[in-house]
C-alpha cells in the first residue's frame, strides 16, 4: 500500500515549540523569512513552562555593582571550568537586550514600586540578577513568546513527531515524520533546520520532566543526521524534586523556596547543609544540594520514603502566598498538604541536560550543514554545574542568534540537493515499527530502561555499575527489535513512544560511554571511585557512536573574567560515600 505523505516547503524549519524554538521563529518572522515551527505537544504545555524561578541578566536594578562580567564569572565558576568562554561570554552580554525583547512583546515581569524589574538572588549568584513573575517565570515566557508568535502569524503544528532530519551529502534538506492523531506522514523540505527538541532527564526514575518530554529525542536526530554530542553524562540533578505520589515523581518544588529561606533538614530535624556549604547553607549550588540530601539519604539520615524535609513554614504566610504562589498550589493540590504549617518531602531529581548536541560557541551550527541547535538540546553554556535562571535567558539570546545565522545560511543557499533515499529511509523506519508485531511492550521497556539509568548513573556512580548499565542497556537494545507497536482509533501515541525508546537509548548509551570516561568528581559528576577533580580532565567529552568518546580542549578564560571568579573548586565536604 502506497504511503500518503502531506509535503510542505518552508525556508526555515523549528523542531520544538518551547522557548528556545518559539523565539527563534519569532526571530525569523520579525525579519521576513518563511518559518514553519513543529512540536510533539501543545505550545501552551512545553517544557519551558515548567520554569519556575527566574531568568538572569545583570541589569543591576537592584544591585548596581553587577555586570555581564561578573555574570559571566560566576557561570564559569560554577560550571567547574567546563563551559565555553566564548558561550558564556555570548549569553551574558546579551541577557539584558533577551530581557528588552521579553519586555516588548509584553511580559508581565514583578517590579519594584518605582518600575524597575525586581530581581532576586538565586544560588550561587554574586547578586541579584533573577528577574521573576512570582515563581510562574517560565509559564509566562511561553505565553508571552506565543502571543507574539500569533501576533506574527508564525505557522505551528504540535501534533507533529519528527522521527529523521533529512540530510544529502552533510547538508540538509528538511525533516521527516508524522501526525500524533491519524498517522499521516510529513515530508517538510527546508533550506535550514534548528532543533530545539529539549535533552534527555526523561531517562531518569525521578525526573522533573513529564511523560513523554526530555526523552532525548535532540540526542538521536542529531546523531543520525551525522552530528555529535557533547557532555551527555554531566545532568543536572535538582535537590527539590517530590517523592509522592507516584505518577508525580519529581515534580519541582521550585529552587524560590529556597531562595525565599526555605530550610533544609533531615529526619533527626539537622539543617545539614552546614555540613557541606555552611557559608551558603541552602543558597549553594544545586549540585551541592542535591549531592548533600542523596548524602544523608543513603547514610541513613532520611525520611521514611527516602528524602529529606524542605521547610518554609517559619516564613510570613503572605510571603509564602505572594512569592511561592506555585508551590503552595502544587502541593495542596498533589498532596493536600499546606505548605504554610507543614514541610514539604523531598529527594534528588534528574532535572537538566547541560550536555547536548555538539554546537560552536558563536552561532550554534553543528557538523551538518544547515542544522542548528538551541536551548537544553544544545551545549556549551553550563558544563559541570547550571546556575538557576541561565537556561531560561539561554532560549532568548540564542534563539535570537540561531534565527539570524539560519536566515543568512538560507538565503545564501544557491540550491537544495534532494534525496530520494534519504526519504525513503525515513519511511521505512516508521513501517517497519508498524509492522513489527512483537511481545515486547514499549513502555516496559522505558521502564527497564529508567531503572538502569538510576540505579547505574544516578547523583553518584562508579565504573563497575556504569559498566553493568552498559550491559543491561545492550540487553533492553536487544528487547527492542521484538517490541510490538499498535497504533489504535485514540491515534499513534504508541509508535510515538517507540521513537521516544529508540531516541532514550541513545542518550542512556552516551550519558553510560561518557560517564565512564569522566573518571574525576567535578560538579554535578559525582564518582565515588574518583572522588577528586582531575585538572587534566579539564575537557569536554565528545559522543559520536556507542564506545566512541574524544576529549576537546576549552578555550582558556579571559584575564578579565577570571579576576572575577572565587577560587574555591575544592570538592571537601562535597562527596560523602
Amino acid at each position: 500500500m502506497k504511503t500518503t505523505e502531506q509535503q510542505i516547503a518552508t525556508s526555515v524549519l523549528v523542531i520544538g515549540t518551547g522557548g528556545g524554538g518559539l523565539r527563534a521563529a519569532i526571530e525569523l518572522a520579525e525579519q521576513g523569512v518563511e518559518v514553519l515551527a513543529l512540536g510533539k505537544r501543545p505550545r501552551s504545555d512545553a517544557h519551558t513552562s515548567l520554569a519556575a524561578g527566574g531568568i538572569n541578566a545583570a541589569l543591576a536594578t537592584m544591585d548596581p555593582e553587577d555586570s555581564w562580567q561578573q555574570h559571566a564569572a560566576d557561570t564559569l565558576q560554577e560550571s567547574y571550568l567546563l563551559a565555553n568562554p566564548d558561550t558564556v561570554r555570548i549569553v551574558t552580554q546579551g541577557a539584558a537586550e533577551g530581557i528588552a525583547d521579553l519586555e516588548r512583546y509584553g511580559m508581565p515581569f514583578a517590579r519594584e514600586a518605582d518600575g524597575r524589574i525586581s530581581q532576586r538572588f538565586f544560588g550561587a549568584h554574586r547578586y541579584r540578577r533573577t528577574a521573576f513573575a512570582g515563581d510562574y517565570t517560565g509559564l509566562e515566557i511561553q505565553r508571552t513568546l506565543i502571543n507574539r508568535a500569533v501576533q506574527l502569524g508564525v505557522p505551528i503544528l504540535d501534533t507533529i513527531y519528527v522521527t529523521r532530519i533529512l540530510v544529502r551529502d552533510n547538508r540538509v534538506f528538511g525533516a521527516y515524520g508524522f501526525d500524533l492523531t491519524t498517522g499521516r506522514r510529513y515530508v517538510i523540505h527546508a533550506d535550514a533546520v534548528i532543533l530545539a527538541a529539549g535533552g534527555h532527564t526523561r531517562i531518569w526514575r525521578r525526573t522533573s520532566s513529564r511523560r513523554d518530554e526530555n526523552t532525548g529525542d535532540s540526542f538521536r536526530l542529531a546523531v543520525q543526521a551525522g552530528g555529535r554530542i557533547r557532555d551527555p553524562e554531566l545532568v543536572q540533578f535538582h535537590p527539590s524534586g517530590l517523592i509522592e505520589p507516584e505518577n508525580a515523581a519529581g515534580t519541582l518544588v521550585s529552587e524560590a523556596a529556597r531562595g525565599e529561606g526555605g530550610q533544609l533538614r533531615n529526619a533527626l530535624g539537622e539543617r545539614f547543609m552546614a555540613r557541606y556549604d555552611a557559608e551558603r547553607m541552602e543558597l549553594s549550588t544545586r549540585d551541592r544540594v542535591a549531592l548533600a540530601a542523596y548524602t544523608e539519604i543513603m547514610e541513613g539520615r532520611g525520611t521514611p520514603n527516602g528524602g529529606v524535609w524542605l521547610d518554609v513554614s517559619h516564613l510570613p504566610r503572605e510571603t509564602i502566598m505572594r512569592r511561592l504562589p506555585r508551590v503552595y498550589q502544587t502541593l495542596l493540590e498533589l498532596q493536600m498538604l499546606d505548605i504554610t504549617k507543614q514541610p514539604i518531602e523531598i529527594a534528588p531529581t534528574a532535572h537538566y541536560s547541560m550536555g547536548g548536541v555538539w554546537v560552536r560557541p558563536d552561532d550554534h551550527s553543528t557538523d551538518v550543514e544547515g542544522l542548528f541547535a538551541v536551548g537544553e538540546a544544545a551545549s556549551g553554556l553550563h558544563g559541570a554545574n547550571r546556575l538557576g535562571g541561565n537556561s531560561l535567558i539561554e532560549l532568548l539570546v540564542f534563539g535570537r542568534i540561531v534565527a539570524e545565522e539560519a536566515a543568512k545560511f538560507s538565503v545564501g543557499r544557491q540550491s537544495q540537493e534532494r534525496s530520494v533515499e534519504a526519504v525513503a529511509e525515513a519511511r521505512a523506519e516508521i513501517d517497519d515499527l508498524l509492522a513489527n508485531d512483537g511481545e515486547e511492550n514499549v513502555r516496559a521497556l522505558q521502564r527497564a530502561l529508567r531503572d538502569t539509568m538510576t540505579s547505574r548513573a544516578g547523583v553518584v556512580r562508579d565504573a563497575p555499575g556504569l559498566l553493568a548499565g552498559i550491559s543491561e542497556l545492550g540487553e533492553i537494545e536487544e528487547r527492542m527489535t521484538r517490541m510490538g507497536v499498535h497504533p489504535d482509533i485514540a491515534g499513534f501515541q504508541d509508535l510515538a513512544h517507540a521513537f521516544d525508546l529508540k531516541s532514550s537509548a541513545l542518550a542512556a548509551r552516551a550519558t553510560l560511554d561518557a560517564a565512564l570516561e569522566r573518571r574525576e568528581t567535578r560538579g554535578c559528576h559525582n564518582r565515588s571511585d574518583f572522588p577528586d577533580l582531575d585538572e587534566s580532565l579539564q575537557v569536554n567529552m565528545v559522543w559520536s557512536g556507542p564506545g566512541e568518546v574524544v576529549r576537546e580542549s576549552i578555550p582558556p578564560i579571559p584575564d578579565e573574567l577570571r579576576a572575577l571568579m572565587r577560587d574555591d573548586l575544592s570538592t571537601e565536604g562535597k562527596l560523602v560515600e
